[in-house]
């Protein structure tokens, strides 16, 4: 299965470190970053779990669920979590799906839908593809999709700077030029014609008839 932006996030019931988890319901209509790593004791995924469990007063700001994924069992992550706050100063503080028999993998496209097997005497090379983040939006559709190689490190202060473009954009007729951060000017939409950008944008700027910026609402 392939997904695209906009397409409606699958629903799934599996075992997590909370115990099983039904996607949907847990999700109740918030924004939630869904990401996966490829195998429990692995290093790059061991520094981006610290990153994400400190960042999660961020998401939490923002009304943003965190929600990783593994292709191994729930008692090996809770094994991992111990590494992780050794090493990383800061547990996973959010629940992580075991996606043993691969089912969420194979339903989100990570592997295909005819892989073999299950997590049992798989490596982190067979499941490489396992890589992906998800920002998902209150409609449970898919917003953003990333895909990054197991020798890179994942950048999840981008990730908070993607999810303040699309809260801000979900909100009005706007988007984001490159580099946007909060607080910078942004792009009034072409569908917004000169008169109404008057009167919901007073003092916007024109550049080119298709490029007119304004002040970011607050």
């Amino acid at each position: 299965m392939t997904l695209k932006i906009n397409d409606l996030a699958p629903d799934f019931t599996q075992d997590s470190t909370q115990g099983p988890l039904h996607f949907h319901a847990w999700a109740e209509g918030h924004w939630v970053v869904l990401f996966s790593h490829p195998k429990d004791f692995t290093p790059v995924c061991t520094t981006e779990l610290g990153a994400v469990a400190r960042l999660k007063p961020e998401f939490d700001r923002r009304g943003v669920k965190v929600l990783g994924l593994s292709v191994d069992p729930a008692d090996n992550h809770a094994r991992w979590a111990a590494d992780i706050a050794e090493t990383q100063g800061t547990a996973p503080n959010f629940p992580m799906i075991a996606d043993t028999d691969l089912s969420v993998s194979k339903l989100y496209g990570m592997l295909p839908a005819d892989e073999p097997g299950a997590a049992e005497g798989r490596t982190a090379a067979n499941n490489a593809t396992v890589r992906n983040v998800f920002v998902i939006g209150p409609d449970m559709r898919i917003k953003l999709i990333l895909v990054y190689p197991m020798a890179t490190g994942r950048n999840f202060d981008e990730i908070l700077r993607v999810i303040d473009s699309l809260q801000l954009t979900a909100a009005h007729p706007l988007a984001t030029p490159a580099d946007w951060r909060p607080g910078e000017d942004v792009i009034i939409t072409t569908a917004v014609s000169d008169a109404e950008a008057a009167e919901r944008f007073p003092g916007f700027v024109t550049h080119k008839p298709y490029l007119r910026t304004t002040k970011a609402p607050r």
